[in-house]
């Protein structure tokens, strides 16, 4: 796979001081239960990047539940890690995939071309008995020399369009679970329903027993669509959907955007529609 390295990799290349690990592990329930795990024990060398406090920014009127985070602070605490382009960046979060999948999302947006997911976080990394610690890594500060990608960002206005138009080749993916899909459950946003015009795909259904599926299973995933086509992923907050953004690039999808502030930015403009 093009995005995701397996634990026998990274555990062959632990001590590659090219590889730097950055331990994404975060619980929407108790924020705090991501940082504590980490400050327990991580994989050796791993730096702690927290979802809320630098993968997002402060929740405002518009921007979702996870707005896109501050570059500037998040650029700097990636040099501050010892992160630049030159660097192969591995994240891992528990296993679940997404929290990985958003530093990895944000790394593509910022123009790095070397960093990866963690197949099976750090779950299998333990069940497998590989080496873990609790001691804090030290790092030498470093310059990122950015280079954003606008290709792989859909802003709130693209998105109004494709609903006001419906292009034929531009297709909205709603990555939540199907009952929220349909609207006939919604846990967490003020508005039940889906963007008009989406189609359904799950992200949980590109992952098995914590592992992303192969890139065949991927392409039976999303045959239903034209690899030709624009697609634009959204969930709930931009992380969810950040999984299905990684496994479209791994089918072999070129043209995909994730719209960051998803279904909760949406639902913030009072003249947006729900299906």
């Amino acid at each position: 796979m093009k995005f995701v390295k397996d634990r026998e990799w990274l555990f062959n290349n632990l001590n590659d001081n090219n590889v730097i690990l950055v331990d994404c592990r975060f619980s929407l329930a108790d924020p705090q239960k991501g940082k504590k795990e980490y400050l327990e024990s991580h994989i050796p060398g791993a730096f702690y990047f927290d979802l809320e406090k630098d993968l997002s920014a402060p929740v405002k009127e518009h921007g979702g539940r996870h707005p896109l985070p501050d570059l500037e602070k998040l650029i700097r605490k990636l040099e501050n890690a010892g992160i630049n382009e030159c660097k192969v960046v591995i994240a891992y979060d528990h296993g679940e995939g997404a929290y990985a999948a958003r530093f990895w999302w944000l790394l593509k947006y910022l123009g790095h071309k070397n960093v990866y997911v963690l197949n099976g976080g750090y779950k299998q990394w333990q069940e497998a008995n590989y080496p873990v610690t609790a001691n804090l890594p030290a790092s030498k500060t470093v310059k990122f020399h950015v280079e954003l990608n606008p290709d792989v960002i859909a802003t709130t206005k693209e998105v109004e369009e494709v609903v006001r138009h419906r292009p034929k080749d531009c297709i909205l993916i709603d990555s939540r679970e199907e009952k929220r899909y349909l609207g006939l459950e919604e846990p967490i946003d003020k508005k039940a329903g889906h963007i008009p015009g989406a189609l359904n795909k799950p992200w949980m259904a590109g992952l098995h027993a914590n592992q992303y599926k192969t890139v065949e299973e991927q392409r039976q995933r999303f045959s239903n669509i034209d690899s030709k086509n624009q697609i634009i992923v959204y969930c709930g907050s931009g992380v969810t959907a950040a999984p299905n953004f990684l496994a479209l690039k791994e089918a072999g999808y070129e043209k995909v955007k994730l719209y960051v502030g998803s279904y909760s930015d949406w639902i913030s403009y009072t003249g947006n529609k729900i299906e």
